[in-house]
């Protein structure tokens, strides 16, 4: 009798979860073709369909009183209905690498559309986590090995070996470190000297210098490119060399003040696995 009596109340919740994906995929097309916009994985598509075909074959089941034959006919009109939508999901990622990383505090999803058949990449600026719109066109092919590594919970660097094997580094930035109303070069709010252990970073009006045991590599201004307000890649001709980023605890500092407050990490474009290396202001520049 209890079985019974919370049937009806499962199924409604059931089909209230259905409805729910539904209106959620009628939304999105909506704003796909008003704004552009796309899930910032395809694959979620696919699957948000076959959620609510899942959902609503249970209400179906727990509303209504049809006999076995009945239950039988909605249950293998489900199944085949998710069974093609997954063949259909394999087939979308088979056309585009779907490339997607979550910061390690959940608030922002870094996200890359690989095209397989060119190579050709794109980055996309996630709105509401899980819809995004194209942003930017990476700058050279990516090849079938890349990592994803979270330098803050608003910086993202995006290492992949490009055309000719060369190393690039592509940088999804989500915050600010200043008032949030002025946009900054990153390369001038980090003027001075930064150090730690035998590695160092210097920043002055030729450009940026990276010392790391005893070696040193001085990169001009035009060898340096911006992403956003928190990040620069150093580049020796056609591959990255280094990411610098600003950390969370990082002040852009007024021009009253004489030093720096916080930390800047120090990233090398490299696939194999590594840590940042967290560098900390010691001096102005000389």
């Amino acid at each position: 009798m209890k079985q019974n009596k919370w049937k009806p109340c499962i199924g409604w919740i059931f089909f209230i979860a259905a409805f729910g994906f539904f209106c959620f995929q009628i939304g999105y097309f909506f704003l796909h073709a008003r704004y552009q916009v796309e899930y910032v994985d395809n694959r979620l598509f696919y699957v948000i369909n076959a959620l609510c075909i899942g959902f609503l074959t249970f209400a179906l089941l727990l509303l209504l009183t049809r006999s076995k034959k009945w239950n039988l006919i909605i249950v293998g009109a489900a199944a085949v209905f998710i069974f093609i939508h997954m063949i259909s999901l394999i087939q979308t990622n088979q056309q585009v690498k779907n490339i997607t990383s979550i910061s390690p505090d959940f608030q922002h999803v870094f996200a890359v559309k690989k095209d397989m058949d060119s190579g050709n990449g794109v980055f996309y600026r996630s709105h509401f986590d899980i819809l995004g719109r194209q942003k930017e066109r990476l700058p050279d092919e990516i090849g079938n090995t890349y990592t994803v590594k979270w330098l803050a919970n608003d910086v993202a660097v995006f290492t992949y070996k490009g055309k000719n094997n060369h190393i690039q580094q592509f940088v999804g930035t989500y915050g600010d470190r200043g008032s949030g109303v002025s946009y900054y070069e990153v390369g001038p709010v980090i003027q001075g000297k930064w150090n730690k252990g035998n590695v160092q970073v210097i920043s002055n009006k030729d450009g940026i210098t990276v010392v790391e045991n005893n070696a040193t590599e001085l990169f001009g201004w035009d060898q340096v490119k911006q992403f956003g307000t928190l990040a620069v890649v150093l580049m020796c001709g056609n591959e990255a060399e280094w990411t610098i980023s600003l950390n969370e605890d990082f002040k852009v500092r007024p021009e009253t003040l004489d030093a720096p407050t916080g930390t800047i990490s120090l990233y090398k474009a490299t696939l194999k696995k590594q840590k940042p290396i967290v560098l900390h202001y010691i001096n102005g520049q000389d």
